[in-house]
């Protein structure tokens, strides 16, 4: 028999629909019941593409005796956390206060008053390395709720009361300035690994938003050592395993330091932030590697994660089946000797050589990752290109990894500004085309009558979820994004409306901004993060989309609210730059001006204004706005007395409150948004 689940449309909850455990979706009626029987709840967190969610699911909770268990003792609570990061987030940070780290799946025991009283991540089914059994944390955990009950209320009441008291160091309203960014540029500067690219050790991130702050820096100040940091850690990670070799797409992170081995689950919003950083890089330097993993990447979002409705879906998952009815992680995606041997023939030496193949392997069991590795070899181009299709064609026949459907509304708002930019760049219409569909899917479906966003959608039904602060940040920047490379002003104005949301509900009297609603389910905690996780934070995005907004409008209430934001990178960027990325970046477009290009012609299809429109467009300044339209026109506030000069197209460029001279030549433009 299905279980409560079975009426959701969360894939991740979906999952676990047919588990004997008697699970409740996270609900007042979960704790009402967990009140009326005298139970305390197990709170059980992850998302559908979850390696070890997985395995705990088998291990445990399909398992008969577990579930007989748990039923009887306990009242069980499962979250996406995808759906719900507020959830995921209040209790995270309890998690990571009381052991020091954190992960998925997160296992939380709590009250029927939600407080928190016991932590962990994993547990296996048998006691091993150093970790007790699920069956014994469970039997410790109803053994201390019947027997030293005002223990564990003295204990919750303390952690709740804990984490209540937490405060950020928010740093004031005054943004960052020259010293802090340079500041922010050298703590990633000792951060960094020379050898391999990229921050820290293993396992490794892609660092998204980090990326993108020294591109910014370079072409705001000329920095080398800011750009060869950006250009390495992309070359190092576009030849790795991280990279997909075949059909382009980005894993989840490495677990080695060499960018070799990923953890195969490939995620939208990865994939759209790194599609943006790369056509960045390409629009910098005019690197090839840059521009083909652009492409590939924004091709692997439209081709792999497009749904029906034309949005775009949330992972693939790492897991799948090894062809003997065995899920296993990286099975679809990694070769030995002897299957390119089956598949290419003479050819697999090559393949051997080219991908970095070797007869002990680079993953497990002797298989290895396709990657590129540092070679002195040069190879036909040809020939690589007929292997690579060969060998695509033949992993095609492998079982797929499954796909989480869900549209998340942020993520599909990062999606579509790589999508625009990335289509506008490289003359790919198609590419546009795919982020307008998605836009329109947003408006027509996550915006209630009131311009506010649902977190999550699939197959055409609006989740139940409210949006959070990064829902419409995002989808804000998105929509900006869209705004300049289409000229279409209806962009702009839903931009807008998001915007204005923030402002009466996310932002309090200090500038500070909450990653919830001010009307929303009130949790034992209102989250609120400034730091990067792997998207922008709520708080940073939102500042990016503010000040972007009001360079192409005016709004000042806007341009305030993101300069007092940007207060919290004062503080944190110069202490801990890789978890603050788009604060810095956005702190880049403010000290920028940003810049706020308006491009007029005589009509639309006018060669010459759409010549200025794409120079502006691959224009470097940092976080500069652009508007295209027909002279005189009001789609867009920027072009409003914007006349075309001696009747023909012009560009006019102006920043911190002045103007040049309008041109109609677009070196001179390409010149005005550099350096």
């Amino acid at each position: 028999m299905p279980n409560r689940l079975a009426h959701e449309t969360s894939p991740y909850l979906l999952q676990h629909a047919d588990n004997p455990v008697d699970w409740w979706p996270w609900s007042a009626e979960a704790f009402d019941e967990a009140r009326r029987t005298n139970r305390p709840v197990l709170l059980s967190v992850g998302y559908s593409s979850c390696h070890w969610c997985h395995v705990m699911a088998h291990e445990s909770f399909e398992d008969r005796p577990t579930a007989d268990y748990l039923n009887e003792h306990f009242v069980s609570i499962k979250v996406d956390r995808e759906e719900r990061p507020d959830v995921d987030a209040v209790y995270m940070e309890a998690v990571q206060a009381a052991t020091g780290q954190g992960g998925w799946p997160m296992t939380v025991f709590l009250t029927p008053d939600a407080e928190p009283f016991y932590f962990g991540t994993y547990f296996p089914p048998a006691p091993r390395h150093g970790m007790p059994s699920f069956r014994q944390v469970l039997e410790g955990v109803r053994s201390a709720w019947t027997d030293r009950r005002d223990e564990v209320a003295e204990v919750a009441g303390k952690i709740t009361r804990d984490l209540s008291q937490r405060e950020i160091d928010y740093g004031g309203t005054e943004a960052p300035g020259e010293e802090e960014l340079s500041g922010a540029l050298l703590g990633l500067t000792r951060e960094y690994d020379p050898q391999r690219g990229g921050f820290g050790g293993a396992p490794k991130f892609p660092p998204s938003m980090a990326l993108e702050f020294l591109l910014r820096h370079h072409a705001r100040t000329g920095s080398e050592g800011a750009l060869e940091m950006a250009r390495d850690t992309c070359e190092r990670m576009a030849r790795g395993g991280i990279y997909d070799q075949l059909a382009g797409g980005f894993a989840r992170y490495s677990v080695d330091r060499e960018w070799v081995v990923p953890h195969f689950e490939k995620m939208l919003y990865d994939n759209a932030l790194l599609c943006r950083v790369y056509a960045h890089l390409w629009r910098s330097t005019g690197s090839e590697l840059a521009r083909r993993v652009a492409v590939e990447t924004a091709d692997f979002i439209v081709r792999e994660l497009r749904t029906d409705e034309g949005g775009f879906a949330s992972a693939l998952d790492a897991d799948s089946d090894d062809g003997t009815g065995k899920h296993v992680e990286g099975a679809y995606y990694v070769w030995t000797p002897a299957q390119l041997s089956e598949v290419l023939g003479e050819d697999a030496e090559l393949a051997v050589q080219y991908f970095g193949v070797t007869e002990d392997g680079t993953f497990e069991e002797g298989q290895s990752v396709l990657q590129l590795p540092q070679s002195e070899g040069v190879f036909d181009a040809e020939k690589v290109d007929s292997v690579k299709s060969r060998l695509l064609a033949a992993r095609s026949q492998r079982p797929a990894p499954g796909r989480d459907d869900k549209v998340v509304a942020a993520w599909n708002g990062l999606a579509i500004a790589a999508l625009a930019e990335t289509g506008a760049y490289f003359d790919r219409p198609d590419l546009v085309e795919a982020a307008v569909s998605a836009a329109d899917l947003l408006v027509r479906l996550h915006l209630d009558e009131h311009a506010k966003p649902a977190r999550t959608s699939k197959d055409g039904q609006v989740g139940p979820n409210a949006g959070v602060l990064e829902d419409y940040a995002d989808v804000a920047e998105g929509f900006l994004a869209l705004a300049s490379v289409t000229g279409e002003g209806v962009w702009l104005e839903f931009a807008g409306f998001l915007l204005d949301h923030v402002l009466a509900g996310f932002v309090d009297e200090s500038g500070a901004l909450y990653d919830t609603a001010a009307d929303a389910e009130q949790l034992i905690r209102r989250p609120q993060d400034p730091t990067d996780n792997a998207t922008p934070s709520g708080w940073t995005a939102a500042a990016g989309a503010l000040l972007s907004y009001a360079a192409q409008t005016g709004a000042e209430p806007h341009r305030t609210a993101a300069e007092r934001a940007l207060g919290v990178v004062k503080a944190l960027g110069p202490r801990v730059p890789r978890f603050i990325g788009w604060g810095l970046a956005v702190a880049e477009a403010y000290l920028d001006g940003p810049r706020e290009v308006a491009v007029v012609g005589p009509s639309l299809g006018d060669e010459g204004a759409k010549a200025l429109h794409r120079t502006a467009l691959l224009g470097t300044a940092p976080g500069a706005v652009v508007a295209f339209g027909v002279a005189e026109s009001d789609e867009l506030p920027l072009l409003a007395d914007r006349p075309l000069v001696d009747g023909g197209p012009a560009a006019y460029v102006c920043r911190n409150f002045t103007c040049d001279a309008p041109t109609t030549d677009p070196e001179r433009l390409r010149t005005a948004l550099s350096r």
